[in-house]
């Protein structure tokens, strides 16, 4: 990996358009790059939830926020070119999957539709130089057997979300042979396993579940105690994708797809990061295993992120545990009532020393 201090440098000065910048991990990716002297416009939907991280950062300020739907391609097109950017990442997407089963239209038409709209940006723009779509671990054929994703394994998404996100997945891939093979964007796609951070207020993701049952005075409800995910901290695959973007649009022979998840030894279950979470909260948490016969969800996922390791020298910077930590910390004083901007650009300072020190 370049040393934070070159891969924010890169970014100074740059032109970068964020879609689903209001969301969770596109707030860090904002912050992220405003901090970096970036040059930052994003395209969204208002965030999703109330409240959510974009507001209690106030992190419209200091960078161009258009407000609309990644379905509306005139109104994209609007924003896109009169950012005018270098360096595209792709984060709009509707996210969960248990409403991909109550919204299967509406996950499709954002999820695939919204990558094409993008993508048609991209190809009738001449200033673009590197593009990111960021999709998910739960693109892959999953069958449920005890072993790790490798990125040449077959793409087939069980639910609506999963499914869809293999079909943005395939639909980056044909653009890039089809208009970008010989002249164009870098492309590339990262599958990304589950973050955890401070200020996630999503419903049916397990950190918000577990800092609502304490706000609530409730225990924490667990579903699936026994399924394993590729928990990281947000910041970890945020800084991948600055990674990637810069290396491809330096060298076009970086581009890809990349498997972006933690350590093989921090693929956990969903009932050790609640057990983890209750020892660094203390007093006040309690968990209740009660299955609800909801609809079907992967009990295995793991990620081989080989790859990523011999192509850019990554190493995580932040394990499972101090992950726990940090979102404990941002969630103490979101109960609190503190506004969040100051802990989230701390955060974001302080993993980029230990990164230093990780990647040095």
């Amino acid at each position: 990996m370049d040393s934070p201090k070159e891969l924010l440098g890169f970014y100074r000065g740059k032109k970068v358009f964020i879609t689903g910048h209001t969301g969770f991990k596109g707030t860090y990716l904002s912050e992220a790059l405003k901090a970096a002297g970036a040059d930052v416009t994003g395209y969204s939907l208002e965030p999703p939830t109330e409240p959510s991280l974009f507001g209690l950062a106030d992190t419209g300020e200091g960078m161009t926020s258009c407000i609309g739907d990644i379905r509306d391609y005139e109104s994209l097109k609007k924003c896109f070119d009169s950012a005018g950017p270098e360096i595209v990442f792709h984060l709009a997407a509707q996210p969960i999957v248990r409403l991909s089963y109550k919204e299967p239209r509406l996950t499709y038409e954002t999820n695939v539709m919204g990558t094409v709209n993008l993508l048609e940006c991209i190809r009738e723009s001449s200033s673009v130089r590197s593009f990111l779509n960021v999709t998910t671990d739960k693109v892959y054929l999953n069958e449920d057997l005890d072993r790790a994703f490798t990125e040449d394994m077959p793409l087939d998404g069980y639910d609506p979300y999963s499914n869809s996100k293999s079909c943005s997945e395939l639909v980056t891939h044909s653009y890039r042979k089809s208009f970008f093979s010989e002249e164009g964007p870098a492309i590339s796609t990262a599958r990304a396993g589950n973050v955890i951070g401070g200020g996630d207020f999503a419903q049916d993701r397990l950190v918000p579940d577990c800092v609502r049952s304490v706000e609530e005075g409730k225990p924490m409800i667990l579903r699936n105690p026994a399924s394993i995910r590729p928990f990281q901290h947000v910041l970890e695959p945020v800084f991948i994708y600055l990674q990637i973007a810069k290396a491809q649009y330096e060298d076009r022979a970086k581009e890809g797809c990349y498997n972006v998840g933690p350590e093989i030894t921090d693929c956990i279950s969903a009932g050790e990061i609640t057990e983890r979470f209750a020892r660094c909260w203390g007093e006040g948490f309690k968990t209740e295993v009660r299955p609800d016969g909801g609809p079907h969800e992967a009990r295995f996922l793991r990620l081989d992120c080989t790859r990523l390791k011999e192509t850019f020298g990554w190493r995580s910077v932040w394990n499972i545990d101090i992950a726990i930590e940090k979102c404990v910390e941002m969630s103490r004083e979101y109960v609190r009532g503190h506004k969040l901007g100051d802990i989230l650009k701390r955060q974001i300072e302080e993993y980029v020393l230990t990164a230093e020190k990780v990647w040095g």
